[in-house]
């Protein structure tokens, strides 16, 4: 079975005119022929973060922009400026990714942040983040689950040839859900600690939905401590790790997902430009430590669905390394696929 490389999705480029993220999908689409991402710029904005990326999707709640970050601001079916700002860009970019990406026949990734992370950035009308309240984040699930299938369709329709969807859950923020330290509005406080079958319970609704539109329902977190087996038992199908923030348990649970045939991608090329020259990481090396990890599980590179990927998003890094971590994830994976 072939290894595959990827990215976990954000790029680098402050470009709002169109070049920039265009000439960002030609390299995304290069350099990852069997698992490419639709890349995301959040260099661009507060529309193109991750939080801004998925507001434009979520269905039924509207939304606008403060000082602090993202407000919701009820459903009143009528999207204020900012709210229309953020779904006008992703349908530009949409567009782009339809033009540059016809004939494509590997699998395309969509990212979107996952309810927790959601809740966690989001505020409520009268302030702080949506997360304090339980009604308030489950609504906010509940529109994202709904939004999501639209937004599925309208990539598969834009992209025929493609031989698969993955749906991306960026989730960077569920561990500190779970610990209690997601900072109130004041910062002298924290909010409380979320058990794990409530947090269990929104990953559910979200990848449900996932599901039901026939793509693959995948999570992502490069935090130290995201607990990998609760996003595997809420049905998560595939898991992006940074392979710097695993701990013991997380190393057992990564096997168990292979073994079982779930996707599992390492991230060990580096998301910002190395010490000392680009040459210096060189793909020999990091095959070998990929090598050294599947040792140290018992399993070979012919296990299961690996994946190589960087280890956390692009969009901090220059524009020549970010090119040059792509090529070092499809090299490394190829190096696998030959050793299996």
């Amino acid at each position: 079975m072939s290894v595959l490389a990827t990215a976990i999705g954000s790029m680098p480029g402050e470009d709002s005119g169109g070049a920039a993220y265009r000439e960002a999908v030609k390299v995304v689409l290069d350099s990852l022929p069997d698992l490419a991402c639709v890349p995301e710029l959040p260099g661009r904005g507060p529309a193109a973060t991750m939080t801004g990326r998925t507001l434009a999707v979520v269905e039924g709640l509207d939304v606008d922009l403060q000082p602090a970050g993202w407000r919701l601001t009820g459903s009143s079916g009528s999207p204020g400026l900012d709210h229309r700002r953020t779904r006008s860009l992703l349908a530009q970019d949409l567009d782009a990714v339809e033009e540059l990406g016809q004939g494509y026949t590997g699998t395309v990734k969509l990212q979107l942040a996952g309810p927790w992370t959601l809740a966690a950035t989001v505020e409520r009308p009268r302030g702080d983040v949506v997360l304090g309240d339980h009604g308030a984040r489950r609504d906010l699930a509940e529109a994202l689950a709904d939004g999501l299938g639209a937004h599925v369709r309208d990539v598969r329709r834009r992209m025929p040839s493609a031989a698969a969807l993955v749906v991306q859950l960026d989730e960077p923020a569920l561990a500190s859900v779970l610990a209690g330290a997601v900072p109130t509005a004041s910062g002298f406080g924290r909010h409380r600690t979320v058990h794990p079958p409530e947090a269990s319970a929104l990953l559910e609704t979200v990848i449900g939905a996932v599901v039901a539109e026939g793509a693959e329902p995948w999570v992502h977190s490069c935090a130290a401590g995201t607990p990998l087996a609760l996003l595997r038992g809420a049905g998560a199908r595939g898991l992006l790790v940074d392979a710097d923030r695993l701990g013991a348990a997380d190393h057992d649970v990564l096997a168990e997902a292979l073994e079982a045939g779930d996707a599992v991608v390492l991230g060990v090329v580096p998301s910002t430009d190395p010490d000392g020259p680009n040459g210096s990481v060189t793909d020999t090396a990091l095959t070998q430590r990929v090598v050294r990890w599947l040792d140290m599980l018992g399993l070979d590179p012919a296990s299961g669905r690996l994946g190589v990927s960087p280890a956390c998003g692009l969009a901090g890094a220059s524009y020549d390394w970010s090119r040059r971590a792509l090529a070092l994830s499809r090299a490394v994976a190829d190096n696998l696929t030959n050793l299996g």
